[in-house]
């Protein structure tokens, strides 16, 4: 089994031990992103929208550095830290899955990295 790192210019850098995502075989797995503009390196934060489309803008750039787009995606991961912005996040977040949107779940809770509202992580096959 090959296993390869895929890094994105676009996507923040990660902030800890791991990496965007890995490549093994035919399957991306992307790791949980979060609000950060990667020009400014600025958490996106102020209003749960701005940050939701960051997040997915984040996702969509380690997607395409592995020549992968939302299409691919066969799992999503979404952690909020108040449930309450689940109709928020769930319409953007259904924006970039127009058609046969993946599989998910969503959770909340009590703290995420940076101290955010909402990360997501998927899972895509190529």
């Amino acid at each position: 089994m090959s296993k390869s790192v895929v890094y994105s210019e676009y996507a923040p850098e990660p902030i800890g031990p791991y990496s965007q995502a890995i490549q093994s075989g035919n399957m991306l797995f992307v790791s949980g992103q979060i609000a950060i503009d990667r020009i400014t390196g600025d958490l996106v934060t102020g209003n749960i929208p701005d940050e939701t489309r960051q997040v997915m803008k984040n996702l969509e750039a380690v997607l395409k550095a592995a020549g992968m787009n939302f299409s691919h995606v066969v799992k999503c991961s979404i952690f909020l830290k108040d449930m309450n912005n689940f109709p928020v996040v769930n319409e953007i977040y259904g924006q970039y899955f127009a058609s046969s949107p993946p599989a998910r779940e969503t959770v909340e809770v009590s703290r995420l990295p940076k101290d955010v509202n909402v990360e997501i992580s998927c899972i895509a096959v190529k």
